[in-house]
């Protein structure tokens, strides 16, 4: 590995490592056990390289310093300078895709957390006919979703997951084309 390409990782990794130990959202796990958990569920999923790598970043945005962009947007931003779309967009959507399950499906919100539907109403809530077309418009929609359900899963205290070290490999292949 280059040392350019380690610079990269170890760009992408520290917030992880550092600012994401701390609880979030009032979750009752901190943003890198919930972001191990997430890529951990794709991964068993069969997920691509791409969505694993997605959900491993996609809270990223609540740990970076970045001004009043929404988590999902400052964490699609910083993603971009590493990654094409196919992993900053789903992490640009995956809050757009909670509030599309929500509209789409009468019984999904009733399986999110507690701290998950208060950052729904907080988030805008079900979308409305023009909210839904565009987001069934976006390239990346269907990633979107299935990385909204891996968050969903990915909120238990004390889960054994990879480390993130084992997903070096995986960032590695895909950073920096």
């Amino acid at each position: 590995m280059s040392n350019v390409h380690k610079s990269a990782i170890d760009d992408l990794l520290g917030p992880l490592r550092t600012g994401g130990r701390t609880a979030y959202a009032g979750e009752p796990v901190s943003v890198t056990d919930h972001s191990l958990q997430t890529a951990a569920a794709a991964a068993c999923d069969g997920a691509s390289g791409a969505l694993t790598v997605a959900s491993l970043f996609h809270d990223i945005g609540w740990v970076l310093k970045g001004g009043p962009r929404a988590h999902e947007v400052r964490g699609s931003i910083f993603l971009a300078q590493f990654f094409g779309p196919v992993v900053a967009d789903p992490v640009r959507l995956h809050v757009l895709a909670k509030r599309y399950l929500c509209t789409v499906d009468e019984d999904y919100e009733s399986t999110l957390s507690e701290a998950s539907r208060q950052t729904l109403r907080l988030q805008g809530g079900r979308l409305d006919d023009r909210g839904l077309a565009s987001f069934d418009a976006e390239t990346q929609a269907k990633e979107a979703i299935l990385l909204r359900l891996y968050d969903d899963q990915a909120k238990v205290p004390n889960a054994e997951t990879p480390d993130l070290a084992h997903f070096i490999p995986l960032i590695s292949e895909l950073c920096c084309r």
